[in-house]
């Protein structure tokens, strides 16, 4: 296995898929989807495929994205410990929720309590 990942690249054409490596050097996963602050332009973290499913990878763990793969801040033995990106959906969900409750006219109490 060679060490040379290639140059960096922005998360924004991050694709699905690259391999996620640890600070250790192990492949613990690969990309599913790349999180961001859209407003904001900011980046939030990736979702990662591993044996054990989806988890979430937050900003502050992902050391670097390059070109061959994602390496992270964390060890292999770490990476069990992420969290399911289950959370990230339910803030999304929300937020989906509220633009759709503006955008029909109506209250986002009425809306959000039809759940």
């Amino acid at each position: 296995m060679t060490d040379d990942d290639g140059h960096a690249i922005s998360y924004k054409v991050l694709r699905r898929g690259t391999p996620v490596r640890s600070a250790d050097g192990v492949q613990v996963g690969t990309v599913r989807r790349v999180l961001e602050a859209a407003r904001e332009n900011i980046f939030d973290g990736i979702v990662i495929d591993t044996r054990d499913g989806k988890r979430f990878v937050d900003a502050p763990e992902v050391r670097r994205i390059a070109e061959r793969w994602v390496t992270l801040t964390i060890t292999a033995a770490e990476t069990a410990d992420l969290p399911v990106p289950g959370g990230v959906r339910e803030r999304v969900g929300h937020a989906s929720t509220v633009r759709r409750a503006k955008r029909f006219g109506r209250g986002l109490r009425e809306r959000w309590d039809r759940r």
